[in-house]
């Protein structure tokens, strides 16, 4: 039997031994080159962390609160597609992982089990993320069902217009199953002349016309709090306070649309300064360590969302691995903060940190 992982990158290579490939490189793949895949890690280490010593922590808080709602660590279960190709249980050992620990499950719009059998399987706060599709009324179809099935929040995906080029699932001609919440609303069996009929389904039915002016027509049909995902600029934090977004996620998609996009942590502090404190500041892309988190909540992020990790659990274990992979991050972080001197997290500050912007400013 294989040894238990010692941190979350031990469950990567569990889930490349247990996956085929063509589903392995689906979640482990980036954009084109995947210069911005490897980035989005790679960014985290030029990030020093500044420890203050001496200071009481014999009891560490991780708990904080997201739009509301009480959670037991700053760190999120980010919206990922089709969980079943990793595990047969799908989304619902993801969300009975995220009950376990207290925590905020996004459920992608293009999940294996429909967003009803989500919402029976447990008690965890979920939010709903979604593409708008060129029929908008059935896109605002799947807005009522997940208010009308309890979720708090909706997450518009704002930065795929159209499908990034993924060049493993082209290779692979990687056919994926049918969408479970379109079924009987749209047809996403796509034949294709060969290539991933990914493309050909996403090109097909989502709407590149979708511009800021629409999240007006999004909050006309909805209570949710809604959050835009996909901010990578200054610019488009202060568009997204205009149309009077309610949260801000700082995203790549995982480094699967545009390559060469930044890497997020490198471009959190940006989005933050422009917020000013307006909105809350999410990021995902990269964290794969307690660390991670802690870094990036001292340049400003109230808590982070994890994707990759959380599947790669899913894959090598079901619900107990996804579970394994957030005790595991939360007990990095708890170790992070205890070592640097922050018995909660609202002690991690700006000055924890250091970047390389930092050490050029240090050196004028």
């Amino acid at each position: 039997m294989a040894a238990e992982p010692v941190n979350v990158n031990g469950f990567r290579e569990l889930a490349r031994q247990a996956l085929p490939k063509m589903y392995y490189d689906f979640f482990a793949g980036g954009a084109e080159d995947q210069y911005t895949l490897k980035e989005n890690e790679e960014a985290f280490h030029r990030i020093t962390i500044q420890p203050r010593v001496l200071l009481d922590v014999s009891s560490i808080d991780l708990s904080t609160t997201v739009l509301g709602y009480n959670i037991s660590m700053p760190v999120m279960i980010a919206p990922t597609s089709r969980h079943k190709l990793a595990n047969p249980s799908g989304e619902i050992a993801t969300a009975r992982a995220a009950s376990a620990c207290n925590t905020i499950m996004v459920l992608s719009i293009s999940s294996t089990c429909t967003l009803e059998e989500v919402a029976v399987c447990c008690n965890a706060v979920r939010f709903f993320q979604l593409y708008v599709y060129k029929r908008r009324d059935i896109s605002a179809k799947l807005v009522q069902r997940a208010e009308n099935n309890g979720y708090k929040a909706i997450v518009v995906t704002g930065d795929s217009p159209r499908h990034g080029r993924r060049e493993a699932d082209i290779k692979n001609k990687i056919i994926v199953p049918e969408l479970k919440n379109l079924e009987g609303l749209l047809s996403t069996n796509i034949v294709t002349d060969g290539g991933s009929n990914l493309d050909a389904l996403v090109n097909w039915t989502r709407d590149p016309s979708f511009c800021w002016e629409d999240i007006g027509w999004l909050k006309s049909i909805t209570k949710l709090p809604i959050l835009i995902k996909g901010v990578l600029t200054q610019e488009d934090a202060m568009k997204a306070l205009e149309v009077g977004v309610d949260a801000i996620i700082v995203s790549n998609h995982g480094a699967r649309q545009l390559d060469y996009s930044p890497p997020t942590i490198s471009v959190l502090e940006e989005v933050v300064h422009a917020v000013d404190g307006k909105v809350p500041v999410f990021l995902d892309g990269g964290v794969r360590r307690g660390t991670d988190i802690f870094k990036a909540m001292a340049l400003g992020a109230q808590a982070v969302l994890v994707g990759r990790p959380v599947i790669y659990g899913l894959a090598a274990k079901g619900e107990y691995g996804v579970r394994r992979v957030l005790e595991m991050l939360k007990d990095e972080l708890e170790l992070a903060m205890s070592l640097s001197g922050c018995s909660s997290v609202k002690e991690i500050t700006r000055s924890h940190v250091r970047t390389k912007h930092d050490h050029i400013l240090s050196m004028l």
